[in-house]
């Protein structure tokens, strides 16, 4: 085998990689350079590492929540229809999860969380709340409810500029001012270029969560008129400790945009926040429910598709109703 042949086979290694675990039983899973197929044991992914060799290995797809499919993987159509009745979200996503291209759910999943979404979008009072709880995290503060978005954008905007002169002092930069123009790429300065970069990269993951859980990316509470406005939520949220300081970091990089890319899907470090994720959004949309860091992603129940009722709200369905009638 050639020195070139062999750089390129090494490069592109297939990667089989269990994420951190949403809880015990639910678990993310990436794959790439691979083909994912059913055999007459199980759902495997057949590997090639080596010219001629080939290695399978078997999924748990009874524990699976979501399974990421990164470049150069492909999926047999059994393969697939096993993960849907396992109840198995399938992402196609780019190079470590830097891209969210789409999803497929399976037919039986529940609408709970699309339905606490759509519920807490479409009225003004709460949607304001739900924004309010997405600048207390990102703010690590109480804000006190009926508090006007102009206010919490404002301290946003002063938070921002904050951290931006504080990484620039330490990068010994002139003063940095937030600026994209995707017009005129090449003339930003890698600080504005690394930072976009990492900001779409983050949204993959962002992306991938919001997908999983069933909620709609179009549908954001501050972010609005874009497919991806929940995704642009979601992600802010971890902008101050993750997206800007790498961006700062790359401020004297010659290739800003992959060093960014690659920062952060090295070692999987962006998908150790998937059970962060998943915990936050839940906890916006129902601030009800335990403790974040009790929460574990439970397999839902099978049940029945419910009816709906302007007074009563869900009613059980598979019920006949006949007798009911006056």
């Amino acid at each position: 085998m050639s020195d070139g042949v062999g750089a390129r086979r090494k490069l592109a290694s297939p990667t089989l990689a269990m994420l951190p675990r949403v809880s015990d039983g639910l678990a993310f899973l990436y794959i790439d350079i691979a083909r994912v197929e059913q055999t007459d044991t199980g759902v495997c992914a057949v590997t090639e590492p080596e010219e001629g060799q080939v290695y399978r290995t078997y999924l748990p797809t009874a524990s699976l929540a979501c399974v990421l499919l990164g470049p150069g993987t492909s999926i047999t159509q059994r393969a697939l229809s096993t993960f849907m009745r396992h109840g198995t979200t399938v992402i196609a996503v780019g190079s470590g999860g830097v891209r969210c291209y789409g999803a497929l759910q399976p037919t039986d999943r529940t609408t709970e969380w699309l339905e606490r979404q759509v519920r807490a979008w479409s009225d003004p009072a709460t949607r304001l709340d739900v924004a309010r709880r997405m600048y207390e995290l990102r703010f690590g503060e109480d804000i006190a409810p009926g508090t006007p978005l102009e206010s919490m954008r404002g301290i946003e905007g002063q938070r921002m500029k904050a951290l931006y002169r504080a990484l620039a002092q330490r990068q010994k930069l002139r003063p940095f001012k937030r600026s994209y123009d995707p017009l005129d790429w090449s003339a930003q300065d890698p600080v504005n270029v690394a930072l976009s970069a990492a900001s779409a990269a983050f949204y993959g993951i962002a992306h991938a969560v919001i997908s999983h859980l069933g909620c709609s990316p179009a549908l954001g509470f501050i972010h609005t008129g874009k497919q991806q406005s929940l995704v642009y939520d979601i992600a802010d949220l971890y902008k101050a400790e993750v997206t800007v300081p790498i961006a700062f970091s790359l401020a004297h990089s010659d290739n800003p945009d992959s060093e960014a890319r690659r920062k952060l899907r090295e070692d999987f470090r962006l998908y150790r926040r998937l059970p962060q994720i998943i915990r936050d959004l839940q906890w916006l949309l129902d601030p009800e429910r335990p403790d974040r860091e009790d929460l574990e992603d439970e397999e839902e129940p099978v049940q029945l598709v419910d009816l709906w009722d302007p007074e009563s709200g869900r009613v059980r369905g598979g019920t006949n109703y006949g007798d009911e009638v006056l």
